[in-house]
């Protein structure tokens, strides 16, 4: 009896430590206290903290981040900064969740808002930023700041909304873009066209048909080529929601429900299959970059990012082509095409910076003060005057220093590239006309489902696939089942969002609890049944 008792303790013991292990796991792993903004920074510490930031190829961007990080460690000795280069938003997107399972974040982080919402799955994850905003000394403006940064006025709202998931910010814009329709305005002015002040989605469909008729040889009159794709789109989940958005037809609540699956989806699908079967339409994922194929002569409506105008047009300083395939052609810069032009609506897009939480308030606090530090004047005006972006702040903007750099468009071939600099304009003409979608857990694949299903339907009408009504009913299926759309979907009934999977600590440790649970049944059954045969 005795040893039934102790075989019990220990059994109780090994119960209890299997509930424990999970729980102490998922909060080493997982979890951080809720930051508050302490009284006062600590200088007589030092502080390592790391900064992930993206980077093509771009050796002005890097020297510029190099120079902001030498000049923030001058001002704060005690904070060394550590940069982490990568060449996609796709990468740090994947290693953040990675590191946020072994409690391994980088400190701040360039990354786009639909990313950040996946990130804040963990608890406590990412900082909430309307505290450190408002805070009096190293806020926004803040009096005990040691660099002139721009106050929560300063930075332009349209931006900053883009920043807020569930009415809180939990990151700062960082640079900002638009897309912009790039036109080779020479070879549409041959087929006898006048280009608008705002192009129609009409328009260029019109154009891009006639522009993509073959002679019996299969040269192509417009260019005397045997290649012409006459229209081609680089991120064609932004054409879609921009579609959507200027018909205001449903993508999505700013909740997250999924609305995207209309009949208005369905029609603007159709009509761009019937292009694509006149070969006047394609995408970057099935064709390649649109830059090669404009500044080849190639192709006439090039839609791309405002951030990437260096590529764009006959002088362009970057160039994925040879010198020799150049076309020499009028380049017009005008905003992606509408079907209102009197009411144009076009997509704000760009980077933001996040800062991750941390056990230690002072070293969030020394990742908060370079965080905002990549707001000054000195770093927005010198990145945004490396492509097409436009600084966030209208401190930057409306600087003496900017002004001057956009009033030299066309004064030489790379600072001054013309398409660049026009491009820029364009974003800062139309801020207000700007719109961004919904930020939500799961945000990021809705966007990837957008562009999906114009993908699908260009390559089925190109494989000579019947594209009808029944394709689209298992289209609509077969991408709300690949992206587990359905998932992250709200009911009718106004039940909260899922959003999505467990993550594999919170798995492991309910699996661990209904295992403990079920033994712990099976041990008082099996006590019973003893003490019933003793009694016998």
């Amino acid at each position: 009896m005795i040893r039934f008792h102790r075989l019990s303790s220990l059994f109780l013991a090994l119960l209890m430590l299997l509930c424990v292990l999970p729980l102490s796991a998922c909060h080493g792993s997982r979890e951080h206290a809720a930051f508050s903004v302490p009284e006062s920074f600590d200088t007589n510490r030092h502080y390592d903290i790391t900064f992930w930031a993206k980077n093509d190829t771009n050796k002005v961007q890097t020297a510029i981040y190099q120079k902001a990080i030498a000049s923030f460690e001058v001002l704060y000795p005690n904070i060394k900064v550590n940069m982490r280069l990568y060449t996609d938003y796709g990468r740090i997107y994947n290693d953040v969740i990675t590191n946020i399972a072994t409690n391994t974040t980088p400190n701040v982080c360039i990354t786009y808002p639909d990313h950040i919402a996946t990130y804040m799955t963990g608890t406590d994850v990412v900082v909430p930023l309307d505290e450190l905003f408002a805070d009096s000394k190293y806020g926004l403006g803040g009096g005990a700041l040691l660099y002139d940064s721009p106050t929560l006025e300063e930075i332009i709202p349209q931006f900053l909304t883009e920043c807020t998931i569930g009415g809180v910010h939990y990151a700062i814009p960082y640079m900002r873009s638009t897309e912009a329709c790039y036109v080779n305005k020479t070879m549409l002015e041959s087929l006898g066209y006048t280009l608008p002040d705002t192009l129609t989605w009409d328009f260029v469909w019109e154009v891009s048909d006639a522009a993509a008729a073959k002679d019996a040889d299969g040269t192509y009159p417009v260019n005397g080529q045997k290649v012409m794709i006459p229209f081609i789109y680089k991120s064609t989940d932004n054409m879609m929601i921009q579609m959507l958005r200027q018909k205001d037809a449903g993508y999505s609540t700013e909740s997250g429900e999924i609305r995207i699956f209309n009949d208005t989806t369905r029609e603007l699908l159709f009509d761009i299959a019937d292009h694509v079967k006149k070969g006047s339409f394609s995408t970057f994922k099935i064709s390649s970059y649109p830059a090669n194929f404009l500044n080849a002569g190639q192709c006439i409506f090039a839609v791309d990012s405002t951030a990437g105008a260096t590529w764009m047009g006959s002088d362009a300083p970057l160039l994925d082509i040879s010198a020799d395939k150049v076309v020499k052609f009028e380049t017009a810069v005008l905003p992606v095409p509408q079907f209102d032009p009197e009411h144009p609506v076009m997509i704000s897009q760009g980077p933001s910076i996040c800062v991750f939480n941390k056990s230690d308030p002072q070293e969030v606090l020394a990742s908060w003060l370079f965080a905002q530090y990549l707001l000054t004047n000195d770093v927005q005006i010198a990145y945004a005057e490396t492509e097409g972006y436009v600084p966030v702040t209208s401190k930057a903007q409306n600087s003496a220093e900017y002004q001057n750099y956009l009033s030299r468009a066309g004064e030489d071939s790379e600072e001054h590239y013309d398409v660049k600099i026009e491009a820029s304009k364009l974003l800062l003409s139309n801020t207000e006309n700007t719109f961004t979608t919904p930020v939500f857990n799961g945000s990021t694949s809705l966007r990837d489902a957008a562009g999906q299903m114009i993908e699908d339907v260009t390559k089925s009408i190109r494989r000579r696939q019947t594209v009808n009504d029944a394709y689209m009913d298992k289209l609509f299926t077969d991408v709300n089942a690949l992206y587990r759309l359905d998932q992250i979907s709200i009911s009718a009934s106004g039940g909260k969002a899922d959003l999505g999977p467990l993550p594999p600590t919170s798995v492991a440790l309910l699996t661990t609890l209904g295992v403990v649970w079920l033994l712990i049944l099976l041990y008082l059954v099996l006590g019973r049944v003893r003490r019933k045969k003793r009694q016998e």
